[in-house]
């Protein structure tokens, strides 16, 4: 039994040294994993994917600013004309100050209607039609990035969202040439449009040094814009400037109370009875003043105003004077002669004329 057995093992042990070792599978990074290869691209989805369509109907709305009312009008038919390629339609409401998507019987894409919301929402957000609309390719993706909320300090936001876009727009450039991105800054939120890759690409300087094979190898620190660091701290200066006197040892001199003010205008010495009067005087002069302004005022409303002086028409001169007699003869003359009516002479000569021809028959 004990031989047997050992016979088997030995058998075992013999199979194990000629079976084939198998490959360990080779380490990798798992960016490497999740990195599409270059010059791929995804197939575009058809109908034939969904022939039957979606089962339920799909819709979302977003409410935009009173300032892209105009804006929203006019590009709306642009809008609509996009969506219906893709069987989504679109309605805009001026009155709520809304616009909605919803997907018809007709779409085969379900996510069609994802882009189409992704769509209103960057519209809403201040971005142009022309750029909004990439939105509906299948390699382009959007965010909307709210900033707002990371500072409470409103001169502190407004000093950092500047900063983000840079003197004259230099900043936010380099950031749409670095992620391949358009990226709008308005407000308190951030919209950003590009393909999903779009923050692993290098600057443009880098893409062009990148070509020359002998500069592939060396430091590009030279050809990288190198700044001065200007951390000056501006402070606010106050509109009232207070002027700072000239120091002196001595202390400055007392004020005059009120007794010493009486004393110098002898009224300390005056009885109750004269203080009194003194005061009533004094009323008594400003009250007849205002009188007086007030009459004046009421006053003016009664002055006539300055009258023009008056310009005497000018005579007509004698030798273009119309003789009026001789036109009122003609009007009567005018008047008795009839349209197309012979005159008296006229008549009798005529007259004269159809007897002689009688005759002469």
């Amino acid at each position: 039994m004990a031989a047997s057995s050992f016979h088997g093992l030995a058998q075992a042990n013999g199979r194990s040294e000629f079976r084939p070792k198998q490959p360990k599978p080779e380490k990798r990074d798992e960016s490497e994993l999740l990195t599409v290869p270059d010059g791929w691209k995804e197939p575009a989805f058809s109908k034939e994917d969904n022939p039957r369509g979606l089962l339920e109907e799909s819709s979302f709305a977003t409410l935009f600013p009173k300032y892209r009312e105009a804006y929203l009008k006019e590009c709306w038919p642009l809008v609509q004309k996009a969506l219906n390629e893709h069987h989504v339609n679109a309605t805009l409401d001026l009155i709520e100050g809304s616009m909605t998507v919803c997907t018809t019987k007709k779409t085969f894409d379900p996510y069609i209607i994802i882009r189409a919301r992704d769509l209103i929402k960057l519209l809403a957000r201040s971005v142009s039609f022309e750029q909004a609309v990439r939105i509906l390719q299948d390699d382009v993706a959007c965010d909307i990035i709210k900033i707002g909320s990371l500072v409470r300090n409103k001169e502190r936001f407004v000093k950092r969202r500047q900063r983000l876009i840079g003197p004259k727009g230099s900043t936010l450039k380099a950031l749409e040439l670095l992620t391949n991105c358009y990226i709008m800054v308005q407000g308190n939120t951030v919209s950003v449009i590009g393909p999903f890759s779009g923050l692993k690409e290098t600057l443009m300087i880098k893409r062009e040094l990148a070509k020359d094979s002998e500069l592939r190898s060396q430091s590009w620190e030279r050809f990288l814009p190198q700044f001065k660091h200007k951390n000056v701290n501006k402070r606010k200066e106050p509109k009232k400037k207070t002027v700072k006197k000239e120091y002196t040892p001595f202390p400055p001199p007392q004020p005059e109370s009120q007794i010493d003010k009486e004393l110098a205008s002898g009224e300390y010495f005056l009885k109750a009875s004269q203080k009194k009067r003194q005061k009533m005087e004094a009323i008594k002069a400003k009250q007849a003043e205002a009188l007086s302004k007030r009459q004046e005022e009421r006053n003016k409303a009664f002055i006539p105003p300055k009258e023009k002086p008056v310009v005497k028409p000018k005579e007509a001169s004698t030798e273009n004077k119309i003789d009026v007699a001789a036109i009122k003869e003609k009007i009567k003359k005018a008047k008795n002669k009839k349209l197309g009516a012979l005159s008296a002479e006229e008549v009798k000569l005529k007259m004269e004329a159809d007897e002689k021809k009688k005759k002469k028959k």
